[in-house]
């Protein structure tokens, strides 16, 4: 089984990419950071020595090195059992006052990453008539939120990508996942004062991942909200 993360060595990604292994998959991901890369990929082909790792610097808010990135990827693995759209980022600000140029960026990294990588990668799920596709949306897609922005705007479309694909590909034999979760651990929260269990884990948001792909081709968890016991921040 082969699978595919973006945004693979810190937060939420680097969680999937570690629960994703420990379940046999070879794992393939991204990240902007070469030495993020090399240091996590150390560590896991120790732990998992019979298993692929692929580890690949690049930027996805660059369409050509996506499509690179997606190319290497299908030339080592040739198929792909599940795609994780995972890679974003969180710029906080409102929509009439925040920099402009801010949108078109989160639009990149947040949606535009997923589609172009998903494009490139279906037509080996159709090819072998099964495989999932995560995208790793927010509370934010949902719920317009104080100095949301940009940031809002893009996973809201980064939701309405995952319905469409739902759609187009159900009778494919590929699932479509939204996952939505509230405030969790990651770089984004990084330096903030707050208790440990006050925000959700990364592992949590993997374990849903693993548990959706682990249900019979019969089913399929459209959306799954995450979020912290005590509420969003």
């Amino acid at each position: 089984m082969n699978a595919l993360v973006t945004g693979g060595t810190k937060g939420i990604g680097r969680s999937v990419c570690q629960h994703l292994l420990e379940e046999g998959y070879n794992v393939s991901f991204c990240s902007r950071n070469q030495t993020d890369i090399d240091q996590v990929s150390t560590l896991w082909k120790s732990r998992y020595p019979n298993q692929e790792i692929l580890g690949v610097r690049c930027d996805v808010s660059e369409k050509k090195e996506i499509e690179n990135f997606a190319e290497r990827v299908l030339g080592e693995f040739r198929e792909i059992d599940a795609l994780v759209n995972n890679a974003g980022i969180f710029m906080p600000g409102e929509i009439i006052d925040e920099e402009d140029g801010r949108l078109e960026e989160m639009m990149k990294v947040n949606l535009f990453s997923a589609y172009y990588l998903t494009r490139k990668i279906i037509p080996a799920m159709i090819g072998k008539g099964s495989g999932h596709i995560f995208n790793i949306c927010s509370v934010a897609s949902m719920i317009a939120y104080p100095n949301g922005g940009s940031y809002s705007i893009s996973k809201f479309a980064l939701l309405g990508f995952s319905k469409v694909l739902r759609e187009e590909l159900k009778t494919k034999g590929i699932r479509v996942t939204s996952i939505l979760p509230g405030a969790t651990w990651s770089d984004s929260w990084k330096g903030v004062d707050l208790p440990n269990d006050r925000l959700c884990q990364p592992e949590d948001v993997a374990s849903a991942i693993i548990c959706a792909l682990n249900m019979s081709p019969a089913a399929v968890l459209e959306e799954l909200i995450i979020r912290p016991q005590l509420g969003d921040l």
